[in-house]
């Protein structure tokens, strides 16, 4: 069963050459399973600099995937102490992204939750910064 929720998103990019950078992005979303895995969709703001793009969390035992479709199409894949890669799509080209997950904890279930990951990002196989993520899920009623 499908339920409306209200999403929050907090970022950190902590960079190597220049000043951290946070984000907050709050916004209405659906939570719902799917053979034994949890689905968070919602769309991301324009302010988040995404554009038109469409967000899918997936969560899974020990693995939380982001999904972004859209624009700002990517696939990012977390898994603690694993390294995956992924490619970003810019519109123009892609770069290829590397994600080495430090840590990731969740107690996301059908009626919300929290979702916490650190990580490091790589691009074109260069360290682009170190990451905090955290999903906070709720009920909309």
């Amino acid at each position: 069963m499908k339920k409306d929720v209200i999403v929050t998103v907090r970022g950190l990019q902590d960079y190597e050459d220049a000043d951290a950078d946070s984000i907050e992005l709050t916004t209405h979303g659906v939570l719902y399973e799917k053979e034994s895995a949890i689905y968070i969709t919602y769309k991301e703001a324009d302010e988040s600099g995404l554009g038109d793009t469409k967000t899918t969390v997936k969560v899974e035992e020990g693995r939380v995937s982001i999904i972004r479709f859209g624009e700002s199409a990517t696939h990012l894949i977390f898994e603690e102490g694993k390294k995956h890669i992924a490619y970003y799509d810019m519109g123009f080209g892609s770069l290829s992204m590397g994600v080495q997950t430090y840590s990731l904890s969740h107690s996301m279930g059908e009626h919300g939750g929290k979702i916490n990951i650190r990580y490091a990002m790589e691009i074109n196989n260069s360290l682009a910064g170190e990451n905090q993520i955290s999903i906070t899920v709720r009920s909309a009623h």
